[in-house]
């Protein structure tokens, strides 16, 4: 989908578009799960960014190793196209990842920005237990957090609520700040 306005939303329905950032383990999956919970009785899907992954093969390296956390290991148009397309089908699209905020085409879509933050340290010690993808060189580790703080910052502009991923998040200020 081109947008023809690079000022302008694409013409929609109704449909409420939440996107949550934040850094690796910053607790951004948990947050869409909450808010999936507590929107049940509205029809809501929640679209993860490394659901869009580029094939293996086109994914740039880094030493020796597949870069994931580079924009370029996203197909940022499948992530823009499937949220626009489940804007149609759904009330509530919420559109979570590492990089969420980095492409400005898919950012124009959102109507509520959410950047969940974590220092450095919270960091290292919740990826220390996060062995979904089996044990990480600590240099890979840091380049997690270097490509976030490059790639994964939220707008320095507009409507964002802010966060803090080291304390239990007050769902209560988000339903307040998401407005339905």
């Amino acid at each position: 989908m081109v947008l023809t306005n690079l000022f302008q939303k694409p013409e929609r329905n109704s449909c409420m578009i939440i996107a949550i950032g934040g850094a690796s383990t910053a607790g951004k999956t948990t947050l869409a799960r909450a808010l999936r919970e507590f929107y049940h009785n509205r029809k809501v899907i929640t679209l993860c960014q490394d659901d869009f992954v580029r094939p293996v093969e086109s994914i740039p390296l880094v030493r020796d190793r597949i870069d994931w956390e580079h924009p370029d290991s996203i197909d940022h148009q499948a992530f823009l196209n499937a949220i626009v397309s489940e804007s149609n089908e759904n009330e509530i699209v919420i559109a979570e990842g590492l990089m969420v905020f980095w492409h400005e085409e898919i950012g124009r879509l959102f109507d509520r920005s959410i950047f969940v933050k974590v220092d450095y340290d919270t960091f290292l010690r919740r990826k220390a237990l996060d062995n979904r993808w089996g044990h990480e060189p600590e240099w890979y580790v840091q380049h997690i957090w270097t490509s976030f703080e490059v790639y994964g910052r939220p707008p320095q502009s507009g409507n964002l609520l802010i966060l803090e991923g080291t304390k239990r998040i007050d769902l209560q200020k988000v339903i307040q700040y998401i407005g339905i």
